[in-house]
Order: C-alpha cells, then structure tokens, then sequence
C-alpha cells in the first residue's frame, strides 16, 4: 500500500469524523435547541436531518412528550385552620424548548423541582380559602381546572411548559391529627352501638314479657277449654253409664262389686276386716247377689 493510498483512506476516516460530529437528528418525540458556546441560536427544529459545526456548536435534545410531576406529600392549612397533607400529580409538555433550557439550565430535574414548587403554592392559595368538604366534594374539578390554568399561564411564561393537568391523588389529616379524629370517631361509634344495645335491650324485654303474657293467657284458655270439654265428657259419660246401667241395676251392682274386689284384693299383703254378714260379699256367697 502506497503513501497515496494511505492520504486517501486517511482523508475518507476524516471525512466520516467531520460528517459524524456535525450531523443530527431531531426524532418526532423530540425538541431540540442550537448552542454556540452555550448561547441558544436555533430552537425551530422539526423532525428530520440536521448538521452542525463541530466544537462551535452544540445540539441538546428533550422529550417532547408528556411528563409528569409526581410531587411528594404537602401540609397544608385549610380554610377551618385544620392542616392536611395533600398529595398531588402534573402532566406537562415542553411548550418553548429555548425558554425551557435558559430556565432550567438544560437540567429537567430542575423543571420537575420549579414545577413542583409551582404547583404546591397553587394548591396552598386555593386550600387555604376552602373548606375540607369543599376541597373533597364536587367542587374539587373545579378547583383543580382553576389551579390548571393559572398554573399554566405562569409555567408558560417562566419555564417554557405547557401545564396539561393537575390533579390531587390523595387528601389525608396529618398522622398526629387522624388519632384523635380515628379517637373520637371510635368514641361515637361505641357510644352508639351502646344505644343500639340498650334500645335492642329494651324491645327484647318487651317482646319477652309480651310473649310470658301472651303464654299465660293460652295457657289459662287451654286450661279453661280442656276442663270444660273434660267436664262435659265426663257429664256425657255418667249420663251414658246411667243410662246403660238402669236399664239392669243388678248388673250394675254386679260389675261395681266385682271391681271392688279386684281393687280390694289387688295385693296378697292386702289385709281387709269386714263382718262377713256385709252386703260386701253378698255376691261371693251367692252368684245371684241374693242375701
């Protein structure tokens, strides 16, 4: 290989140097902006293929898709004077790429930081003059439009950001605040289940003593029912015996005799002292009951 080879290959590898480090590409989901010596000359890049020149100029390249600002939680003093610490979200974009990097230095950590400060004073002045029902209720999309747009106008204006939402993911009390609201709230529940008990209490003697009462009354009609039909079984059935006896007295002396000796001799130790002579055993010593 030749020296003039060598020149060639040499002059194409620089060439490819020169070429590599001044060409770009600005993609669809991107903004760019155009440094020389970290002054911005160009932000008006669409997406496409760009060339620079090298060491002079510099190209920094942001998202230009939605970003979100995920803020920690905040305490904050409401309109009864009662803090709450409210969690809070934002969806921006890159509204102005040459207003966005001379304001945060190129750096989107510090636009999540500016952002959040942002928003967080937003949300102090609107808490600050409502009430928690109001912040909780249905006026909360209300409030998180208001916060919307005059966060936006600002954010455009300082940062070069277009704020697409806000919105609160969460509203809690303070935690030395939530035990003694969860205190008294237990309280109350206990005080009225204790209520509860005692009203629960008071209908259950009710209905116990209504139904003692009520099972003394059918108790006393049963009775009252079943002496009467016994009374009228009984009356029917010695109206019957009287009936089936007088038609044969004797019989029935005789049958009256016989079941007295079956109750009186019922035992062997039976000991019974009656005069032999007594009409007792008048159908023992004749079968005609004759004396």
């Amino acid at each position: 290989m030749n020296n003039r080879t060598l020149l060639i290959i040499a002059a194409l590898a620089i060439g490819l140097l020169v070429v590599s480090s001044s060409a770009f590409v600005v993609k669809e989901t991107e903004k760019a902006v155009l440094l020389r010596f970290g002054e911005v000359i160009r932000t008006d890049y669409e997406p496409g293929l760009y060339f620079k020149v090298p060491l002079m100029h510099e190209v920094r390249k942001f998202d230009a898709r939605i970003q979100t600002v995920d803020s920690s939680p905040v305490r904050m003093l409401n309109a009864e004077n009662k803090f709450m610490m409210v969690d809070s979200y934002a969806k921006y974009r890159i509204f102005d790429v040459g207003r966005f990097y001379i304001a945060t230095r190129g750096d989107e950590r510090n636009a999540v930081r500016l952002l959040a400060e942002q928003i967080n004073d937003r949300l102090r002045n609107q808490f600050g003059v409502r009430d928690l029902h109001e912040v909780v209720s249905g006026q909360r999309d209300e409030l998180m439009a208001e916060i919307t747009k005059n966060l936006n106008q600002k954010a455009r204006g300082d940062l070069g950001v277009e704020i697409v939402d806000v919105r609160v993911k969460r509203i809690d009390l303070p935690p030395e605040v939530s035990e003694s609201v969860f205190q008294r709230m237990r309280a109350g529940r206990e005080l009225e289940a204790r209520d509860h008990r005692a009203k629960g209490q008071e209908a259950s003697e009710r209905i116990r003593a209504n139904a003692d009462r009520q099972k003394v009354v059918i108790e006393a009609e049963a009775y009252r029912k079943a002496e009467e039909l016994r009374g009228a079984g009984d009356a029917e059935a010695a109206a019957i015996y009287a009936a089936a006896y007088s038609k044969n007295p004797e019989f029935y002396r005789f049958t009256r005799s016989l079941q007295a000796y079956k109750e009186s001799f019922k035992s062997r130790s039976d000991l019974l002292l009656v005069d032999p002579d007594s009409d007792f055993f008048r159908y023992l010593k004749d079968a005609d009951g004759k004396q």
